[in-house]
């Protein structure tokens, strides 16, 4: 008797782009280059049939489904990345204090946030390619995970708790995601 298939997905793979299943992880290929992922069950069945992908469960509840899903979207954001990347762009934006941030090697330094005297840093994570132009940061990369994680953590760098960000709007703010305003 053949065994029936109570979740299904699939996914078209683009030209340029190659898939690999291993045991409990995938691997997505392409021009930009490679990701890696842990897969959240190992019993999410991942079939290659050409360029489509079919993922499908066997047992049939909430828990199975949101797994299932989970992993398409994962696996979509992957192919994604390698083909064309994820591009988040912040603004500078100093109204009282003339602020000025640089990029010395993998760390981005804020000097004379709100008249402060010692400079703010954060270091970037590895696989984030940052660039400042003028008062425009981009931040791009092919994980889209770390490219948003880059992304909100120099626009947390310079949070101010307490203070109303309509009254005091000095800081560096997230203006597109990955071509869409914000």
């Amino acid at each position: 008797m053949a065994e029936k298939i109570a979740l299904f997905a699939k996914i078209k793979l683009p030209e340029g782009c190659t898939f690999v299943k291993e045991r409990k992880s995938v691997t997505v290929k392409g021009p930009k280059g490679e990701l890696k992922k842990a897969l959240p069950d190992s019993e999410i069945k991942i079939v290659q049939e050409g360029t489509t992908l079919n993922l499908s469960y066997n047992k049939t509840n909430k828990e199975n489904k949101r797994k299932l899903f989970t992993t398409n979207a994962h696996i979509k954001n992957m192919i994604e990345g390698v083909i064309n990347g994820f591009t988040y762009k912040l603004k500078i934006c100093s109204g009282h204090f003339p602020m000025s941030v640089a990029l010395k090697n993998n760390i981005i330094e804020i000097k004379n946030f709100i008249g402060e005297v010692v400079p703010r840093k954060l270091v970037i994570k590895e696989g984030a390619d940052v660039k400042i132009d003028g008062d425009i940061i981009t931040v791009q990369a092919t994980d889209k995970e770390i490219a948003g994680q880059v992304a909100a953590s120099i626009e947390k760098l310079t949070k101010r708790p307490g203070f109303d960000k309509r009254i005091f709007q000095d800081g560096i703010y997230i203006i597109d995601k990955n071509g869409k305003s914000v």
